[in-house]
């Protein structure tokens, strides 16, 4: 008897682990952090979802999931697992997946958040995902620095680092302009450089050709 206890309670251990080491690399309601973020950023995007790009999985996001997931014919229940997150084009950062506190500070957003900020508060919404697609178009770039770190404090790269305008809080809207460049949105299409004719007078930056103009902005290659 004692032994069929313990067999039991062995099994219920181990059902319970199996279940929380999987449970990270699933989204569900509840959850909070970058990859929700992620996650309501393509639905509205692609028109599945019409709430708030929050970061917190509420009933909302349940159905938009639920409703990508019955036209992309897979399981209607509400939860990004591995089969809903490949269909979305996403890879979910267990740390960061089910519920507890919110990591939009982590360093690359922080640092991306800042830079939109700094150089692009004010400007319309799109010409501030432009800012932060131009940094992350550099990182890409043989030409630049292959982090987000060494692009925007590479030396005379950016006015703010001179200035001390890198070190100004961001507002939620340069947080969501710097987790849409890094989910994929770029408006400048492959853009390196941009510019303020109203402020720039460096020849070399103004003679380049112009690809997309938005708000205050020229945004080049």
């Amino acid at each position: 008897m004692k032994k069929r206890i313990a067999a039991i309670a062995f099994a219920a251990a181990l059902a319970l682990l199996l279940s929380t080491s999987t449970l990270g690399a699933t989204l569900k309601y509840g959850s909070r952090g970058d990859d929700v973020y992620t996650l309501q950023s393509k639905l509205k995007r692609w028109g599945y979802y019409s709430g708030s790009v929050d970061g917190i999985f509420g009933s909302q996001t349940l159905s938009a999931v639920k409703y990508f997931q019955r036209k992309n014919g897979l399981v209607q229940d509400g939860i990004v697992g591995p089969a809903t997150a490949k269909a979305l084009g996403m890879t979910l950062d267990s740390s960061q997946s089910t519920g507890g506190s919110s990591t939009s500070s982590s360093s690359d957003v922080n640092l991306l958040a800042r830079v939109v900020y700094g150089e692009a508060r004010g400007e319309p919404y799109k010409g501030q995902v432009a800012v932060a697609a131009i940094v992350l178009n550099r990182v890409k770039s043989a030409s630049f620095p292959n982090t987000i770190a060494g692009v925007v404090y590479q030396s005379g790269a950016f006015s703010i680092v001179a200035d001390g305008q890198i070190n100004l809080t961001p507002n939620s809207t340069a947080y969501q302009a710097a987790r849409d460049a890094l989910n994929g949105w770029d408006p400048t299409n492959g853009c390196l450089y941009y510019y303020n004719p109203a402020k720039t007078t460096n020849k070399w930056m103004l003679s380049r050709p112009v690809s997309v103009v938005i708000g205050s902005h020229s945004f080049c290659r």
